[in-house]
């Protein structure tokens, strides 16, 4: 298969795949957990030119990484052509309590040598603040994580879910080459403040929940289909609750009709519109989740499915910005804006 590359950042560049692999999921939040089955999907994922792995120290917590790294460790591809992404700063003790979000310099370094140790490799290729310390100067907590490159631990630096003004005071310290953020047909709050920035300063976006944490793939049809142990059926994600669920579902069904006249799944469909945003003023890699080799297969056909400007059109005037009910998030405190 042709080996789709896409570079993000422009003052510290990173080539990766122009899809990655989201791995959270594989170890929590979404339900029932297969390690064997999870191991096979990053294998697949890298067999078929995904080679840009997510993961964070949180995700289990810590459990993920060692996935993610034995998975790495296990695979036929040779470790250089992997891009491999983790996260610090959402502080958990490893019985899941969570401590909150930790930005101290101290903390950083701290994280990072875990996290390298866990991964079982010498250096992660993109290292992210999972969230913005609203505490700490965040001046500070880049100024440590530009240590970490100057060390040869870390090759580039990005963010999460950080406004316009914190990636631009990060940007003064080092160069980021990534935001990583929320963003799909569901979710286009950051193309008002943040993507001028992300122009501006040459800097790459890395979309997570591009598929609206499933819900733009049509599998999901009500309450019950989510699992007791699926964070999705829980408070913290309204969009997935009673009369928003259900105001919701009336959007995927659109996106699913157009998706059936272009002969694509609505998966496909939602992930081929954030591809197309790419290649613009702004480079747009999405990461979908998945913890199983099928959808993994979906999701990477998704690079084939080609939208004329007449179909992007149609896609969005059926799914108008702010037509989607419910926060993001039930609790929108840790969300730097």
């Amino acid at each position: 298969m042709t080996n789709h590359t896409t570079t993000l950042g422009t003052v510290a560049p990173l080539t990766v795949s122009t899809m990655g692999l989201g791995c959270m999921g594989m170890s929590e939040f979404y339900g029932t957990r297969d390690e064997a089955e999870a191991t096979r999907t990053i294998h697949r994922a890298l067999e078929l030119g995904v080679t840009f792995l997510d993961t964070a120290d949180m995700y289990g917590p810590f459990t993920n990484e060692l996935l993610v790294g034995a998975a790495i460790s296990s695979s036929a591809v040779p470790r250089e052509e992997v891009q491999l992404a983790t996260k610090f700063g959402n502080e958990r003790l490893p019985d899941g309590t969570r401590l909150g979000v930790n930005g101290r310099p101290d903390y950083v370094r701290s994280a990072c040598d875990a996290s390298l140790q866990r991964l079982g490799v010498d250096v992660i290729d993109l290292y992210y603040q999972h969230r913005v310390d609203f505490t700490v100067p965040i001046e500070e907590t880049v100024g440590a994580m530009k240590e970490l490159v100057e060390a040869g631990k870390v090759r580039h630096l990005g963010l999460s879910e950080a406004s316009a003004q914190t990636i631009r005071r990060a940007h003064a310290v080092h160069p980021i080459t990534a935001l990583q953020t929320e963003y799909s047909l569901f979710t286009r709050d950051l193309e008002d403040e943040v993507w001028p920035v992300l122009a501006e300063l040459g800097i790459g976006l890395v979309p997570y929940s591009p598929l609206g944490r499933g819900l733009l793939t049509g599998a999901i049809a009500s309450e019950t289909d989510l699992a007791e142990d699926d964070s999705r059926s829980t408070a913290y994600f309204p969009r997935f609750r009673g009369e928003a669920l259900e105001s919701n579902l009336a959007l995927v069904a659109r996106v699913g009709a157009i998706a059936d006249r272009l002969g694509c799944t609505p998966g496909q469909l939602a992930l081929a519109w954030v591809l197309a945003r790419s290649g613009g003023d702004v480079a747009v890699v999405p990461i979908p989740g998945t913890k199983r080799t099928t959808y993994l297969q979906e999701n990477v056909a998704a690079r084939d499915v080609v939208l004329t400007p007449a179909d992007v059109a149609e896609l969005e005037a059926a799914v108008p910005r702010g037509a989607v009910a419910g926060e993001r998030y039930g609790d929108m405190s840790s969300i730097d804006a």
